[in-house]
């Protein structure tokens, strides 16, 4: 089966890229093609060329406002090759992607020829974080269950989909299960960047209004033995209560992404696509 049998014909995705000037993050209309190709139509522009390199998150959310610990929806982290541009439309060729659904993969992809690269970068523990206490919470986004999670993989970012806690100072807090990618690669590098939307209250009709957020972060980490890290659990538990088994686990880790910049703070605009 293809990407769009799981995940629809028309879609929002959350692209990231190496370019001269850093990493750069693009919003765009996905319609998935039957060969796993994909077309992306990118509204405010792009500096992409032929041959980019690029990752581009995928999941079928759009309207989901509670999801269990497992995550039941179908996401993954595409890394693409740029094949063709017209205007503010790429065409992406699949290089890899592995398509999962709660814990289960039930598609990959991987181009003949290619491996995972190899990352030679020194892992150590992130620094603990100076906050102490939680600050209060931001409750407009008590409804937005989860975010995407930007880290600085070699050669293509690496996306991940989690669900996240932040206050009104921009803090974000995120926890999961020991010794995911992730963490590996937040060890090697802290600079990450994380991207809140509006999927949760929305349905795609002739045009797309979406509120996007995208903070570019720095990772530290909060020990179990801190009061902040029961603080962070318990309001996890308040915002995702029938996750509560998954945040009462011992030994999850849990991270704070302290913001050092907002990349862009959107507002509802309409996003007129044509024709894919």
């Amino acid at each position: 089966m293809a990407l769009k049998d799981y995940l629809g014909e028309q879609l929002l995705g959350v692209l990231a890229s190496y370019q001269h000037q850093g990493i750069v993050h693009h919003v765009g209309v996905v319609y998935p093609r039957a060969n796993n190709e994909l077309r992306v139509f990118i509204p405010k522009g792009h500096a992409l060329a032929v041959g980019s390199l690029v990752t581009l998150h995928l999941d079928n959310r759009t309207g989901v406002d509670e999801l269990d610990a497992e995550l039941r929806v179908y996401r993954t982290s595409y890394k693409g090759r740029v094949l063709g541009i017209d205007e503010s439309w790429v065409t992406l060729q699949p290089v890899e992607f592995m398509l999962v659904h709660g814990l289960r993969v039930v598609e990959q992809f991987r181009e003949p020829g290619y491996d995972f690269p190899a990352d030679d970068r020194t892992e150590s523990d992130l620094p603990i974080t100076p906050l102490r206490h939680l600050g209060p919470v931001q409750e407009k986004e008590h409804h937005n269950k989860v975010g995407i999670l930007t880290t600085l993989a070699v050669d293509q970012p690496h996306t991940t989909v989690l669900a996240f806690l932040n206050t009104e100072a921009d803090d974000v807090f995120l926890v999961s299960v020991p010794g995911t990618f992730k963490q590996h690669q937040l060890d090697r590098n802290p600079h990450c960047f994380f991207i809140i939307d509006e999927r949760a209250k929305f349905t795609f009709e002739q045009a797309i209004d979406w509120n996007y957020t995208i903070l570019e972060m720095q990772a530290c980490q909060v020990p179990a033995s801190l009061p902040l890290y029961e603080q962070v659990r318990t309001a996890f538990v308040l915002k995702n209560p029938w996750e509560a088994d998954f945040f009462l686990m011992d030994g999850l880790e849990m991270i704070h992404l302290q913001c050092r910049s907002m990349v862009f703070a959107g507002e509802p605009r309409p996003i007129r696509s044509g024709r894919a």
